[in-house]
């Protein structure tokens, strides 16, 4: 079992919630990615060596590909695929399946927190990552939803937030 001390986790929309949808080509998502970078880089600094991730579809898979080039760099860095039904990624375009599947085998460690898909597996999902961290890196445009569910739990369970708002334009 991963120290809570050491570990960070993170949270953020879906391509169909951010303004360039799956355009990862777009220079607030280019943008969004170096913020996201920058942030797993400044957790690691300050000691956090294991990073937990839920491998939605969006802001999920650039943090996944985030801590990735940082064990890249360094080694002590290990990456958990939280993942909340075995079932997760098979609806997705095969591209994205691919992508998924590249990440998850990449990871150090994998946890499926539901043994199928249920109305409530992915809110399952974010108490685990969020009860194993102590801190969470967010990347939110202050609509409903998961993410906000997920802060909001995390602000109740007193895991600190790194807050990374969604702007409509990138400098």
């Amino acid at each position: 079992m991963r120290s809570r001390q050491i570990s960070c986790c993170f949270t953020g929309h879906r391509p169909e919630k951010l303004p360039w949808r799956y355009d990862e080509t777009d220079r607030r998502c280019l943008y969004l990615k170096q913020r996201i970078a920058d942030a797993v880089e400044a957790s690691y600094e300050e000691g956090y060596r294991h990073f937990l991730c839920g491998m939605a579809l969006g802001c999920d898979l650039y943090f996944c590909e985030a801590v990735l080039a940082l064990r890249g760099k360094c080694p002590d860095v290990t990456v958990e695929a939280a993942i909340p039904c075995p079932t997760q990624a098979d609806a997705w375009v095969p591209d994205q399946r691919q992508r998924y599947r590249r990440l998850v085998e990449a990871c150090d460690f994998e946890t499926l927190v539901s043994a199928r898909y249920t109305s409530y597996c992915m809110q399952r999902r974010d108490r685990y990552m969020v009860d194993h961290a102590s801190l969470l890196i967010a990347a939110f445009d202050g609509t409903p939803g998961g993410t906000r569910y997920t802060m909001q739990y995390a602000i109740s369970r007193g895991v600190s937030i790194v807050d990374l708002p969604l702007i409509a334009k990138a400098p």
